[in-house]
Order: C-alpha cells, then sequence, then structure tokens
C-alpha cells in the first residue's frame, strides 16, 4: 500500500484564505461604508461660514418682568454666511438654549446647549439645513428666542 504524496496542509490553506477575503469583505460592508456614508457631504462654505451669528443673554434676563432676555429675539441667519451661531451668557445666572420641540441638524446632530450656560461662557451650534427652531430657557421657560436657518447666496 502507499502513502497518499498530497498534504492537506494546501486544503486547510485554501480554507483559511476563503475565511479571509470574506472576514474583509463583510468587514468593508458592515463597518467601513457605514461609518464613510454616517455623516451627509455638507459644502465647505458651510461647514466654515465666513461670519457667525452673536446672541447675548443679558444680565436680568432671569426676571420674568424684563422682556430682553436673548438679544436678539428672533433671528435669521444664512448657510454658508453666518450659519455658527454662538449664545453668550454676559448676565450673572446660568441659563440654557433648549428647542421647544426636539430639533436635529443633519450634521451638527441635536440642537440644545448640553446642560446650563454658566455667566461669561458660550453655546455653539453650527447649522446645516434649512429650518425655524424656536427655543427656551429651561430654568427660565418665560425666556424665548427664534432662529431661522434660510438657504444662503454663497451656497449654491
Amino acid at each position: 500500500m502507499s502513502l497518499p504524496t498530497s498534504s492537506h496542509a494546501y486544503g486547510i490553506g485554501l480554507i483559511a484564505v476563503v475565511i479571509g477575503a470574506a472576514v474583509g469583505i463583510s468587514y468593508y460592508q458592515l463597518y467601513y461604508i457605514p461609518e464613510l456614508n454616517a455623516k451627509p457631504i455638507i459644502p465647505e462654505k458651510v461647514l466654515k461660514p465666513g461670519d457667525t451669528t452673536t446672541i447675548t443673554i443679558v444680565p436680568g434676563a432671569e426676571n420674568p418682568s424684563q422682556e430682553q432676555n436673548f438679544v436678539p429675539k428672533k433671528v435669521k441667519v444664512q448657510l454658508g454666511v453666518n450659519n455658527l451661531v454662538i449664545w453668550k451668557n454676559t448676565g450673572d445666572t446660568p441659563h440654557t438654549v433648549t428647542p421647544d420641540k426636539p430639533f436635529k441638524d443633519q450634521y451638527s446632530d441635536a440642537f440644545g446647549s448640553p446642560g446650563v450656560i454658566k455667566p461669561g461662557q458660550t453655546y455653539k451650534f453650527l447649522f446645516t439645513q434649512e429650518a425655524t427652531v424656536p427655543y427656551h430657557c429651561e430654568p427660565h421657560p418665560w425666556m424665548k428666542g427664534e432662529i431661522t436657518i434660510e438657504h444662503g447666496a454663497l451656497t449654491s
């Protein structure tokens, strides 16, 4: 009786190559492509606008009888022009910027300050899509404002 002249190592090696290729293709399709496409493609002009918009939270804004709290109260910004909005607390009391109903920007995610904005601090948000977003201060609900994001001349 003669012994076989081929080794099983070739078959095992071939199986290892097939399994390795399957793992690589699976990783590419299940993890790499979704991660690559997770955020929408936004024009560079919108992501890095030439100007900012500042909304000041004025001293005494926590007083319900004071009409001025978010200054200006209603703001219009243009995509690609001044769509980076900064809320600056110039008062002595912490405040929040909270949307009246949840708003999720396609690029920047959920709008609203992550906790309170302490005196002297700021909250920044980059808007990348057209919308009208009314907001208020959570501890002081009479403090109300509204921001309208419009299509900018530079984004076409």
